[in-house]
């Protein structure tokens, strides 16, 4: 139980960090598109370093290559089949500007209802194979890897609110229901999917390598699918390559200091 619970705290703050983005946006920040692109660009670059860095390698050192390549297909084409299905939210963006945004008009009653209907699906597409990740490796008793986990998960979740508090403003919502629903977004599909990822151990135990593959497969369709189109189609692809850079180092420097 105690397990249990230092899990639920852990994957919870790393959820709530997510809120920290949705600050900038707040203090009524201007959000260019360079702005944003570089900020798609920041969170880009930590989620292909914590892909490699935070899942794949350490579920080749718990399990076998096969079972974490397995996953990162099954995760990569389970994300690619989703957004099928749910479109994610930073390539409304632009869109949403003309739409109800600050070059727009006012959103109708319907128009947000489905854009609200878009955002959570795509964030709990996003978020939910990182908690699925952090819950088996605790429940897995791999506690070193699920705080790293937890780490590099924070500093990316809080470019990646920053990106989804941006078109939820400018769709006519609230400022405390932009902090809430950035914050929500993602706590709680983490949280959710940290729980059934310590569940399912209970039932059959060495999933670690299977899900953090998933998780790095899933994060990097998200980049590659979406992030990095969105980022580099408004004239500033510059600013956002070298913000994926930063974003990249900064967590290759961040898990070598937290594994000293």
């Amino acid at each position: 139980m105690a397990q249990f619970g230092t899990m639920l705290a852990v994957t919870t703050i790393a959820g709530v960090i997510t809120g920290l983005g949705a600050v900038p946006v707040l203090l009524g920040a201007r959000v260019s598109h360079r702005v944003y692109d570089a900020a798609l660009g920041l969170a880009g670059g930590i989620m292909i370093a914590a892909s490699v860095f935070g899942l794949i390698i350490p579920g080749t050192e718990q399990g076998s290559l096969v079972e974490v390549m397995l996953g990162v297909f099954a995760g990569g084409f389970g994300l690619l089949a989703g957004n099928r299905i749910i479109p994610h939210v930073h390539g409304e963006y632009r869109r949403w500007r003309g739409h109800g945004g600050a070059e727009g008009g006012t959103p109708t009653v319907d128009d947000r209802l489905r854009r609200a209907l878009l955002i959570g699906g795509a964030i709990t597409l996003h978020n939910a194979p990182e908690g699925l990740a952090m819950g088996i490796a605790f429940a897995s008793g791999l506690e070193d890897v699920a705080f790293v986990l937890a780490v590099v998960i924070g500093l990316q979740n809080v470019p990646d609110g920053f990106a989804f508090a941006v078109p939820v403003s400018q769709s006519g919502v609230s400022a405390p229901r932009v902090l809430a629903y950035t914050t929500l977004s993602g706590a709680v599909p983490q949280v959710l999917a940290s729980v059934f990822g310590f569940g399912l151990v209970a039932v059959a135990q060495g999933l670690f390598p299977v899900a953090a593959g998933f998780a790095a497969g899933a994060m990097l369709a998200v980049v590659l699918r979406e992030m990095v189109p969105s980022s580099h189609g408004h004239g500033y692809a510059d600013a956002a390559t070298a913000a994926f850079l930063v974003g990249f180092v900064l967590l290759v420097v961040v898990d070598a200091a937290i594994a000293v």
